[in-house]
């Protein structure tokens, strides 16, 4: 929960706003965010994008993204964050897509990879993990760390010390 307050309290500070698409974390880190008293100050909605034509229908995924790229892709994991954001009208939008498992992983997309994407509208950042674990494991993983992703981009940008991040991550 210190997590999710210490976004929280920054998105409050700045006036900001966030909004999430969240396609192999399901829900989780909506869940994380609003388990905070008061997150409708900042939080204005997410989506699970679970299917390619969701992503495309709600976010704006192009459909030749998904077929070219796949719907487990740094392009798909881009274009949702920024599709949500742009839904919402958020400041910044955050998103999520990868291999759960313990099925549907190939060599070139192994169960377990995720990507994470944030959007503030300017620029759109893209992370790649490659996690291990059971599905669920893989899911609570796959959300600590886009929570930990955006946190660390909203610190750099607000300019606090590495010092406070510290303290969060403990």
């Amino acid at each position: 929960m210190k997590l999710e307050k210490s976004i929280g309290d920054l998105l409050r500070k700045k006036g900001s706003t966030l909004s999430i698409a969240e396609s192999c974390t399901g829900g989780l880190i909506c869940d994380r965010i609003t388990d905070v008293p008061g997150s409708s100050d900042y939080f204005m909605g997410g989506m699970v994008n679970y299917s390619n034509e969701s992503k495309q229908k709600h976010l704006g995924v192009p459909m030749k993204d998904i077929r070219k790229y796949g719907a487990v892709s740094s392009r798909v994991a881009q274009k949702m964050a920024q599709g949500v954001r742009k839904a919402f009208g958020t400041t910044f939008g955050l998103s999520t897509t990868g291999v759960a498992g313990p099925k549907g992983g190939t060599k070139e997309k192994p169960v377990g990879l995720v990507f994470i994407g944030m959007s503030n509208g300017r620029r759109t950042l893209v992370i790649k993990l490659n996690l291990k674990g059971s599905r669920r494991e893989i899911k609570e993983k796959a959300a600590e760390k886009a929570l930990k992703f955006f946190y660390e981009r909203l610190v750099e940008k607000a300019g606090f010390s590495m010092k406070s991040l510290r303290e969060v991550k403990k």
